[in-house]
């Protein structure tokens, strides 16, 4: 199953634009989000929950580690009932579903009944957190088993909290899903960047945010791919330090130890051991 937690980025398109389709592959994106909910308008619902379904059935071919995935209408909504009930009848089941304004944890287990196969896994989820009673509920929704992420969805919750979305008014909410993510041991996504033209002001953003402690920026346009993927690919200087505790720690078999003059113990290890995963998984 793909991992969620060496995911840089994530690149939404609209799922009644199957054309589209292939673009995050042709620009290198980790994976793409085939949406139903806000990038499709009411009459072509329809039409794009069966073009989700076809991909599904048939995935065009992709990097092994390409992740597939699909935004569900909100699981209480009348065209979120029907994205369930067509993906629980299809033969293929999409691995990676995520799931708009989540408030609870009882949404993400509608969502994992109906879709969960019999006697088998069921899809791994992305939270989206988009308003205060979210916020309020994000660790007991990011502890959920089939949670592996929890996104950071800016726009509808600064509108929530009657906030602008800009850096200060929003940074506890950010920092707030990085604390959740952390305590629940699964990835933080962040919100993808509104001004498709604005490549500098996206790159700034992005390093702030990973700074923050997020692990990967979901993107609206193919081209803000290449700027996200620039900041979160680890340059071969995080490379070099990265091997050097991972070597360190295993030497010390477990037990605290100095790198550089840094004392190293299980979280700085932890990182490290991702820094070196995502460099393999991009060389391979």
């Amino acid at each position: 199953m793909q991992s969620l937690a060496l995911a840089r980025n994530l690149l939404f398109t609209p799922a009644d634009r199957p054309e589209r389709f292939g673009k995050a592959i042709a620009v290198g994106a980790d994976g793409a989000i085939l949406d139903l909910e806000d990038g499709v308008g009411l009459p072509s619902k329809q039409k794009a929950r069966e073009a989700a379904l076809a991909l599904f059935q048939a995935p065009p071919s992709a990097p092994a580690d390409f992740i597939w995935a699909v935004r569900l209408n909100h699981v209480t909504t009348e065209d979120g009932l029907k994205d369930l009930l067509a993906f629980r009848a299809a033969a293929r089941r999409p691995s990676v579903v995520m799931l708009p304004k989540t408030e609870s944890v009882a949404e993400v287990e509608i969502a994992v009944r109906h879709l969960k196969a019999e006697g088998g896994d069921g899809p791994q989820i992305v939270a989206l957190i988009e308003s205060g009673r979210g916020l309020g509920a994000a660790e007991a929704i990011a502890t959920h088993p089939s949670v592996k992420a929890i996104a950071f969805g800016g726009a509808d919750l600064a509108a929530d909290l009657h906030a602008t979305l800009a850096w200060e008014p929003v940074l506890f909410a950010r920092s707030r899903i990085v604390q959740a993510a952390a305590a629940a041991a699964v990835a933080a996504f962040d919100v993808p960047f509104l001004d498709i033209h604005d490549m500098t002001g996206l790159s700034k953003e992005t390093e702030m945010v990973k700074a923050l402690g997020y692990s990967c920026k979901l993107a609206i346009h193919p081209a803000q791919i290449a700027p996200i993927n620039a900041v979160f690919t680890p340059d071969p200087k995080e490379l070099a330090s990265a091997r050097r505790i991972v070597e360190a720690f295993k030497q010390a078999r477990g037990g605290a130890c100095q790198v550089d003059g840094r004392m190293i113990d299980v979280p700085v290890v932890k990182a490290a051991q991702r820094t070196v995963a995502l460099a393999e998984r991009k060389a391979a």
